[in-house]
């Protein structure tokens, strides 16, 4: 997970600083856990960068229940001690314990991810598998977790002896806190992963280590909307049964996808259809996982297109998230569809044209419907939906039906 997911706007905000002076000053309280749906369904969340929304206000509008708080890393400076981002010691910390404080007192709980695009990983640095799993011990009774996140990328994606520590610690883990959920994500390609995902795969074999899921992140990579993305999950499936020697069906429940909402960090666009089927996918082959990148950037943008912060695709806030509110098995409160930005042209008449489709080659002069507005196609296009201003504007409004 990428740039976006590097860029440290607001940290420490203020509303949660406040919420942590006030609502905490050790680690926060015990809670029951979730069952495990929750945590397979948990978004990410960066509670102390990117403009982080205020938990409870997306649970209250969603129905979520449960986040996963990113990242946890080595020291900039270097060491084997678990921080925030890098920066904030896990073992001082009252912020993000605040946070948690906060998701717990509404009902909810946290997963805690480890890793990501940026920074230095504790399995760069530890040495030993029980070193790291010692790190990762400290975050998950600092914060009474009953789920943790390995987000293994670039640069320790690539190096044998980290990723080695990292899964050795993950198993060390699961025998240490009976009933821990534990998912695995990395980067994903069209083949489902690549060569050193499927050396993670076969160290896993290699050492008994089965987490609730491998999970692949399939954007970054020259994905094309949600078909491509399908495609992908199902190549990985493949992997997961000839590198673990699984069945179908164990594959299929072992298998996650952790997306990126609206564009991405290589300008793919990830619309709400994009997600809708690779949700139909997910739930019609039972999957075990469905997340995203990132609920910071489930919102519309206004007054900034900072891809760290908001979408850039047309939405109302917290659309995305209510998938993983779907995945886990609950009902999201309803909306009213995203209002589109471009202006309304006169005339049009009714809506007699076919709904827009992703999947099709229009060329000049074709017309379609969508959003409950006319649109005619000013050349070939295809994938640019009607109402977003793309790189040439392809559509011209031709009003509301």
């Amino acid at each position: 997970m990428r740039k976006s997911r590097l860029a440290a706007i607001g940290l420490a905000a203020a509303a949660f600083a406040a919420t942590a002076v006030s609502l905490v000053l050790g680690a926060p309280s015990a809670t029951a856990a979730l069952s495990s749906n929750w945590y397979a369904a948990a978004p990410y969340l960066m509670p102390q960068s990117n403009n982080p929304p205020d938990p409870v206000t997306v649970m209250n509008a969603t129905g979520l229940k449960a986040f996963q708080l990113a990242f946890i890393l080595a020291p900039n400076g270097g060491g084997c001690s678990p921080t925030w981002d890098g920066t904030s010691a896990v073992s001082s910390d009252t912020a993000v314990a605040g946070v948690i404080s906060r998701i717990r007192g509404a009902g909810g709980d946290v997963s805690v991810s480890v890793g990501g695009y940026g920074g230095t990983k504790l399995g760069q640095t530890c040495g030993t598998v029980a070193a790291t799993a010692a790190a990762y011990q400290q975050v998950i009774t600092k914060y009474s977790l009953k789920a943790i996140d390995l987000d293994l990328e670039e640069p320790e994606y690539e190096n044998t002896a980290a990723i080695a520590n990292e899964l050795g610690a993950a198993k060390t883990l699961q025998a240490n806190n009976p009933g821990l959920f534990v998912s695995v994500t990395m980067p994903g390609t069209a083949a489902g992963t690549g060569w050193f995902g499927t050396q993670l795969l076969d160290q896993a074999k290699s050492i008994g280590f089965t987490p609730n899921n491998f999970s692949i992140m399939p954007f970054d990579g020259g994905f094309n909307g949600g078909s491509s993305q399908v495609s992908a999950l199902e190549a990985f499936h493949g992997l997961l049964m000839s590198h673990l020697g699984w069945d179908s069906a164990t594959a299929y429940s072992h298998e996650g996808f952790s997306g990126m909402n609206g564009k991405s960090d290589a300008a793919e666009m990830f619309y709400t259809a994009d997600f809708q089927t690779v949700y139909d996918y997910a739930t019609g082959h039972g999957l075990g996982r469905f997340t995203f990148w990132s609920v910071n950037r489930d919102r519309a943008c206004v007054g900034t297109t900072d891809n760290g912060v908001c979408s850039n695709v047309p939405q109302n806030d917290w659309d995305f998230t209510k998938f993983s509110v779907r995945f886990a098995g609950a009902t999201p409160p309803q909306t009213t569809p995203p209002v589109t930005t471009t202006p309304t042209t006169p005339g049009g008449g009714s809506c007699t044209a076919a709904e827009w489709d992703r999947t099709k080659v229009y060329v000049k002069d074709n017309v379609v419907s969508h959003n409950s507005h006319k649109w005619t196609a000013k050349w070939w296009t295809q994938g640019e939906e009607p109402g977003t201003t793309g790189e040439w504007g392809v559509w011209v409004d031709n009003g509301a039906c």
